[in-house]
Formats: structure tokens, C-alpha cells, sequence
């Protein structure tokens, strides 16, 4: 098989090449696997680097001094050589899938073609050994490469079937080398959600956000709709949602999901669904239930009203997210620049009295009364930023009423 150029000149950390040389020193196949091989036939420099070889977990620990039994019962353990960490996993055969997810059984042996049929899609079923340059691939994977085509190993259906999770990972690796789908690969989706409704959302989270994240973010929602799994996931979402306007926000987790799930109802159930962190369920609720912007007449004092119930950044985040679903707020986005750039008080901690101040102005102790002539300040200095001095405040506390008398 022709080796491609860039696989050839690919530079290979020392340390890994030096894992890989020991291994075949010892008499065992060795090969670097999966995404790496992917990576390096595009030309791109892996984020990672993971070996195959047919010794047996044991066989490793022999070889090496350090080795850390990572994944031991899979066959995969952590070589540890000058300092760097080096995944290598024993060529293994996978039992009978029975939860969607993970195989019942592994087991291991001493072929490679073996081992790359059990992986996902053909792209991720290469390897290479860079010591005699030979490349390994039994399913077509470079072909697809150039062709820019995601397609399972073998069979679509028995993919999906045996993991849920890869009917979006195939999603995801369409989007983010914005290849497109194989057709008996995206035939075979719709049929497997029932597979893929039983992986941990936690996982899909995962893949979803890549695709959020993609610069071909409109390719990978298209695709999530057009298999069925956007519904799956997200049902609170109408069909017709034009996900051009995701692209155009920018590339942050909050502003994406804040654009593409803007018509969702309701809301709170998909946030909890996806398991996303608790801030970033806090900042996409702020900018979807209070999705109001001022007017464009709106006067200053309107403008530090909002931003000082919206917060500057959570403002800013929705100009944003407006602005990608199509209006125009330059004027608007303009005119919120200027007023924080006069560092106006929106807060009650820029309040020119503190909370002893106010008690010493009022001549109370701590209680609720101090909090009610805090927010009854911030309201007139919001109106009038120029009231923001100890003398100014006290002479307004001085007329002021609390509620209740």
C-alpha cells in the first residue's frame, strides 16, 4: 500500500517512537492507531497518540520499567518513559454488545486487521507503524479520507447497534472535518436511536458541544435533524428552526446553545437534560428569560437600568445572541459601550457608602432595613450617577422612608 507523504514526514513525539521501537525490539507488532493516523494522513498534528501492539498487558509491564495499569481489564495500560505518558492497548476482539454502550467481553490477540474492524468508522480504522513505515488499512479509511466520507467499519446497523454513542460521533467527525456521511452510515441512524437513547447524556453532552463548537456547526445541526437525533435529544425544539444563526454567533458554549435553543419550550427541562454545568445553565437561562433588549431611543438611564439588572457581561452575551438570530444592535451595542465606559454605579457594591456607612448614616444596626436603603441608592444613582458620594448619599438617606415606616 502507497504510504501518503504526509504520514511519512509526520513528526512522531521521541517518546512515543521510542515505545513503539521497544515493542517491536521485543519481538511484538506494534502500530500507532486510530485518531493519530487519521490526523497525520490530513497533515494535522495529533492531540494524541495511542499504540496497538500484540503484546499482551503483561508482555508490556515486562518491557518497561514503569507502566501504570490504567485500563488493565481492556487491555490498555500508561507507559511512562522520561516523563511523558504513552497509552498502549493490546490488539483485542470485543464480545457481544448488550447495553448499547460497552462490549460484554474482550478478549485479545495477535491481529491488527482483527482490531480495526471492531473500531467506529473506517477514518479511525488505520495504522501505522512509522519505524517501517507501513500503513494497515483493511477498510478503506484513506480512500474515504480523500473522498470526505464518514462510514462505519463493515456494517452501519451493527455499529450503531453494538454503541448509541456512535451514531453521534458520526455526526460530530462529519461537522468538525465537515465531510459528509456515507449513505448506508446515515441510513442506518434513525433506525439505532433506540441505542442511542440508553447512552449516558453526560457522553452525548459531550459530542453535541463539539458540534456547537465546529466552524461547521450548520452542517452538524442539519445532520442532527435530518437523522432524527436533534428530536431525540432535544423534542422541546420545533423542526423548523433555522440554525444559520448558530454559525454566526460566536464560538462560546453559552452564546451557541443560547441561540440555537432560543425558541425551546420550555426551557428548564432541556438545561437539565443535557447536564450541562450549573453556570452555564445559569447563563443561558439569563439570556433566554430575559431576552428583552431597550429600545434604540432608550435614554442612558434606561440603559444602565438594564445593564444593571441583566449584569455587563450577561448584556453583552445577549447583544450578541440577538445579533446572530438577525437584528441589527450596532446602534444599540454602541450607545451600552459608551455608558460602561463612563464606569457608572449598577451594582450595590459601587455604591459610594457600604453597608457601615449606610448604618452609621441611618443610625441602625445590621437588619433588612440596610439592604432596602441599599437598593433605594442604587435606584437614584442609576438615575443619576453623579449622586454616587458619601455626602450625596447620606442627604438622600436622610429623606428616605424604609417600607414599613
Amino acid at each position: 500500500m502507497v504510504v501518503p507523504a504526509a504520514l511519512k514526514t509526520a513528526t512522531v513525539p521521541p517518546a512515543v517512537l521510542e515505545v513503539l521501537g521497544a515493542l517491536l525490539g521485543a519481538g511484538y507488532r506494534a502500530f500507532l492507531v486510530g485518531g493519530c493516523v487519521r490526523d497525520m494522513v490530513r497533515g494535522q498534528a495529533p492531540k494524541d497518540f495511542d499504540l496497538a501492539t500484540s503484546a499482551r498487558p503483561e508482555q508490556v509491564q515486562a518491557v518497561f520499567k514503569k507502566v501504570i495499569p490504567t485500563g488493565i481489564q481492556h487491555g490498555t495500560v500508561t507507559v511512562v518513559l522520561k516523563g511523558q505518558h504513552v497509552e498502549v492497548t493490546t490488539f483485542r476482539a470485543e464480545g457481544e454488545y448488550v447495553d448499547g454502550r460497552r462490549p460484554s467481553s474482550v478478549s485479545f490477540h495477535a491481529d491488527i486487521e482483527a482490531d480495526l474492524g471492531r473500531r467506529d468508522f473506517t477514518i479511525n480504522a488505520m495504522a501505522y507503524d512509522p519505524v517501517s513505515s507501513q500503513l494497515v488499512d483493511p477498510y478503506g479509511g484513506l480512500e474515504d479520507l480523500q473522498a470526505r466520507l464518514v462510514r462505519c467499519v463493515r456494517n452501519a446497523l451493527e455499529r450503531f447497534t453494538e454503541d448509541g454513542l456512535r451514531t453521534m460521533r458520526a455526526v460530530r467527525f462529519a461537522t468538525v472535518l465537515d465531510f459528509e456521511l456515507e449513505t448506508e452510515t446515515f441510513a442506518a441512524i434513525a433506525p439505532t436511536i433506540p441505542i442511542f437513547q440508553k447512552v449516558a447524556m453526560e457522553r452525548v453532552r459531550d459530542e453535541l458541544l463539539k458540534v456547537l463548537l465546529s466552524p461547521h456547526v450548520v452542517r452538524g445541526l442539519g445532520l442532527l435533524e435530518r437523522t432524527g437525533l436533534r428530536a431525540a435529544v432535544v423534542p422541546e425544539l420545533p423542526a423548523e428552526v433555522d440554525v444559520t444563526c448558530v454559525a454566526r454567533a460566536p464560538a462560546d458554549v453559552v452564546l451557541r446553545l443560547a441561540t440555537w435553543l432560543w425558541q425551546a419550550q420550555p426551557l428548564v427541562p432541556v438545561l437539565e437534560r443535557l447536564k450541562l454545568t450549573n453556570q452555564q445553565v445559569l447563563e443561558v437561562r439569563a439570556l433566554l428569560e430575559h431576552r428583552e433588549l431597550p429600545p434604540q431611543a432608550a435614554t442612558e438611564a434606561d440603559l444602565r437600568r438594564w445593564l444593571s439588572a441583566m449584569g455587563t457581561g450577561p448584556a453583552r452575551q445577549l447583544l450578541s445572541v440577538v445579533e446572530a438570530r438577525g437584528a441589527d444592535v450596532q446602534l444599540l451595542r454602541s450607545r451600552t459601550e459608551q455608558v460602561l465606559a463612563s464606569n457608572p454605579p449598577l451594582t450595590a457594591k459601587a455604591l459610594a457608602l457600604d453597608g457601615k456607612g449606610i448604618m452609621d448614616a441611618l443610625g441602625v444596626g445590621p437588619g433588612a432595613i440596610v439592604g432596602q436603603a441599599s437598593r433605594y441608592l442604587l435606584t437614584q444613582v442609576l438615575d443619576s450617577p453623579q449622586f454616587n458620594t458619601p455626602e450625596q448619599l447620606r442627604a438622600l438617606l436622610s429623606k428616605w422612608a424604609p417600607a414599613g415606616g
